[in-house]
């Protein structure tokens, strides 16, 4: 079994908790659905998020999916004058056995504009 990494994000539309933890959850279900996962599958989850967010950790939202005993880490994006607002990205350590070209990256919504190149 291999290690493998899966990069995502979701733009929210507001700054708002219970949106976080259902956008980022929408995320992350996504993430393990397209890619044949299941949470023990997972190895550790990165979680940044740009600086207009603050109403929760992303984090949060992988607790209320069940994903209780795989380390998480939240930290903040770079400011970077012209950057997409509201987004959050996450990049999941997993095992599997697809090979890495096989391994479906999730860019949902207007965040499918930030990797057109290997959003699914």
């Amino acid at each position: 079994m291999a290690v493998r990494a899966v990069r995502g994000a979701v733009q929210l539309e507001r700054d708002e908790a219970g949106h976080m933890d259902e956008q980022v959850g929408a995320l992350l279900t996504a993430v393990l659905e397209r890619n044949g996962l299941t949470t023990d599958d997972l190895i550790s989850i990165w979680f940044t998020a740009t600086p207009d967010l603050h109403s929760d950790f992303p984090a949060a939202a992988a607790r209320k999916l069940g994903i209780t005993d795989v380390p998480l880490i939240c930290a903040q994006e770079l400011d970077i004058e012209g950057a997409m607002p509201r987004v959050v990205r996450v990049l999941a350590h997993i095992e599997s056995d697809r090979p890495r070209a096989e391994i479906a990256h999730v860019y949902l919504g207007a965040a499918a504009a930030l990797r057109k190149d290997i959003a699914q």
